[in-house]
């Protein structure tokens, strides 16, 4: 359950942030004022977890049940899942909201956009992780769903967040299905022997993915969930 260093996140997720909607100075700014309030709060934890019966329709982990077909292999053999979950804290997310409350939207816009980065910035480090695990156990590992992405349904988050095990960094659920604190994600891969690469991503069937400035780095992640 490791905690992240803040500031070193914020660094690496700066080096690789998106062009966002904010005017460059403004973000500026707001890198400026996450640094110096060190807002950030990460931590991740995971679970790879063996299926119960032989995969199928549905999958069966961990006493869950999830409506997952997209992991099913083309070939070799589904043996687990790799269940994940990550936050920055709630310390981002009440400094704008004060910000918005002060009249400040433009910071507060471009201080979302930099807690969004360094949000897609720890994704990215716990699926290296989980990689790193099961590569450790001699698996593989393939595919890459989110609880509302098509093919893993939202109603499938609290049991996600179950394998997980996602109280030990203090994530859990508001109405229903938003994860608190807001700036968190939730990730679940195929886990197996001699599982093929995806030939899917997650923005595959997303409207709005020919004008969406985060699909590239999705794709470029998702490409690199196999060993």
């Amino acid at each position: 359950m490791p905690w992240i260093n803040g500031k070193q996140l914020h660094r690496e997720a700066a080096q690789r942030s998106l062009a966002g909607l904010s005017p460059a100075r403004v973000r500026l700014r707001a890198e400026a004022l996450a640094a110096a309030e060190d807002l950030a709060r990460p931590a991740y934890c995971y679970r790879i977890v063996p299926l119960d019966e032989p995969a199928g329709t549905p999958l069966r982990a961990g006493g869950e049940t999830l409506l997952a077909d997209r992991l099913l292999p083309g070939s070799g053999e589904l043996t687990g899942l790799a269940c994940g979950t990550f936050t920055l804290g709630p310390e981002f997310e009440d400094r704008i909201r004060e910000l918005f409350a002060d009249k400040r939207a433009a910071l507060a816009v471009a201080l979302d956009e930099v807690a969004n980065d360094m949000v897609i910035a720890l994704g990215r480090r716990l699926q290296d992780r989980m990689l790193m695990e099961v590569q450790r156990r001699g698996l593989s590992m393939a595919g890459e769903l989110r609880a509302g992405d098509p093919g893993l349904d939202i109603s499938a988050q609290p049991a996600v967040l179950r394998l997980a095990q996602a109280e030990r960094i203090g994530v859990g659920l508001h109405g229903g299905h938003l994860l608190t604190p807001i700036k968190s994600g939730t990730v679940v891969c195929g886990v197996g022997h001699d599982l093929p690469p995806a030939d899917w991503s997650r923005c595959d069937e997303c409207p709005s993915a020919p004008r969406c400035r985060m699909r590239t780095r999705a794709a470029g992640a998702g490409s690199d969930l196999r060993a």
